[in-house]
């Protein structure tokens, strides 16, 4: 992603101008208790789901501005899509 364009559909991990937010949005997940924390096979489907839906742009779910890999990281969290995908 440069400055002239935005990345429709690109997670954080994927945009290498943003790695000083995925890297706050890795530990996060690194830290977070594991009775909180999305299994990683899970987390992984989630994140799918999310680069699939046309809600997402430059890692930020336009539903409700969340980075979504923050929010799929939360086992207790869920899509906030009206059709929710997960």
């Amino acid at each position: 992603m440069n400055g002239s364009k935005r990345c429709r559909r690109c997670l954080l991990r994927e945009m290498t101008d943003e790695n000083r937010y995925y890297e706050s949005v890795k530990f996060y997940r690194e830290t977070m208790p594991e009775r909180l924390r999305t299994p990683d096979g899970l987390y992984e489907e989630r994140l799918l789901a999310c680069k699939a839906c046309q809600s997402l742009e430059s890692g930020t779910c336009m539903q409700c501005g969340c980075y979504v890999e923050m929010r799929a990281a939360r086992a207790d969290m869920h899509c906030p899509a009206a059709e929710a995908k997960w």
